[in-house]
């Protein structure tokens, strides 16, 4: 299958302002690109990119006063096959962990490892290690956390989220992140794209979606608390221990983000979405 995806992104500021962006697919997925992300910025500042040691794509530039805007888009090639669950693979020992997992099990910014240690110890001790230990933290999470978009906000830690019982997909992913961690399984912060490919389509506006990865079987598995199913056709941006490592942007003064606009579609589904609004338009 063939998806289509893209986003609008505008920022209002009041003066030049330093921006770092990451909004660029994964290189893990480059070879499955059919076109090229095409990034248009007006005006037209210069920007350069580098990538991280998370391996992420990261975007530096200056948005001068006033409003910037941006706007990507790309044709990449999926299986269109559901993720499959890491159902039968092992769960490391720690001394057996390659040096560069270790940093997933430590707590982060907002994956407080030592608030969760106990809880999590006490709900989960007494499962079997790997896949039903996971699934256990899947599902505590997935029922602990109502989704709300209008109680969503950017400082809300895996302990807020577990007191406070609501949050955003980010809250979600914090919270079983930071779970596992506890229990000595690594697990990373993943962000990007996530269409309703293969579900019934949410009425909200789409947004850039949260999720997390664990490491089995010398290899990393994508879980997603929040819909707590396989999904279709997701393509991650960046990764990092939280969300302060694969942030979309962050400004280094006043940028204000004005235009948001996200989509992921199968191109069959963008095709039928394109001629309605043509047909609504006429």
């Amino acid at each position: 299958m063939q998806i289509k995806g893209g986003f609008n992104l505008a920022f209002d500021s009041n003066a030049d302002t330093p921006l770092l962006l990451m909004i660029h697919v994964r290189p893990e997925r480059h070879g499955d690109i059919i076109e090229p992300e095409k990034l248009t910025l007006y005006p037209q500042v210069p920007y350069t990119t580098y990538t991280d040691g998370f391996g992420n794509i990261c975007t530096r530039l200056i948005a001068p006063a006033g409003r910037l805007s941006i706007w990507n888009r790309f044709l990449i090639a999926d299986s269109g096959i559901a993720e499959q669950l890491p159902l039968y693979e092992r769960q490391h020992p720690i001394g057996e962990l390659p040096n560069d997992v270790l940093i997933y099990l430590l707590g982060s910014r907002y994956c407080e490892t030592q608030k969760l240690k106990d809880l999590a110890w006490s709900m989960f001790a007494g499962y079997q290690e790997g896949w039903p230990r996971i699934q256990a933290i899947l599902q505590y999470t997935h029922d602990r956390i109502r989704f709300s978009y209008p109680n969503a906000r950017s400082d809300r830690t895996a302990w807020d989220a577990h007191e406070e019982r609501s949050g955003v997909c980010r809250d979600f992913t914090h919270l079983a992140i930071t779970l596992c961690r506890c229990m000595n399984i690594p697990a990373r912060y993943c962000t990007g794209y996530l269409g309703d490919i293969g579900v019934p389509l949410d009425i909200n506006p789409m947004d850039f979606s949260a999720w997390f990865e664990v490491y089995l079987g010398n290899a990393w598995h994508v879980l997603d608390a929040r819909h707590n199913r396989p999904r279709i056709g997701r393509i991650t941006m960046a990764v990092g221990r939280d969300a302060t490592d694969a942030a979309i942007s962050t400004a280094f003064g006043f940028a204000e983000l004005t235009e948001f606009t996200v989509f992921t579609d199968e191109v069959i589904q963008a095709q039928r979405r394109e001629h309605f609004a043509t047909v609504a338009r006429s």
